[in-house]
């Protein structure tokens, strides 16, 4: 399997910051702790769809009565896309 390439663009005026940022990238690389091993995405119409399925969708909840005892940690992120 051909590795996952990520890039991020930042826009940093000062170079003595942007060197301080590089500097912390050698930190992460060295230090970066691997763990999630399953993504999900799942697409809503609208806010309240999400608010819905987290709180009141019984097959989110049945969902949650599996994953819950087996995980070790979760992290949800979601937005409104702008394009």
């Amino acid at each position: 399997m051909a590795p996952i390439e990520r890039i991020t663009l930042f826009k940093i005026p000062n170079e003595a910051d942007r060197d301080r940022v590089l500097e912390q990238y050698k930190v992460l690389a060295k230090t970066a702790v691997k763990g999630f091993n399953l993504s999900v995405k799942t697409t809503f119409a609208s806010l309240e769809d999400m608010v819905y399925y987290d709180e009141q969708c019984e097959a989110h909840k049945a969902l949650k009565a599996v994953v819950g005892p087996v995980r070790t940690d979760k992290l949800t992120t979601f937005f409104e896309s702008v394009v």
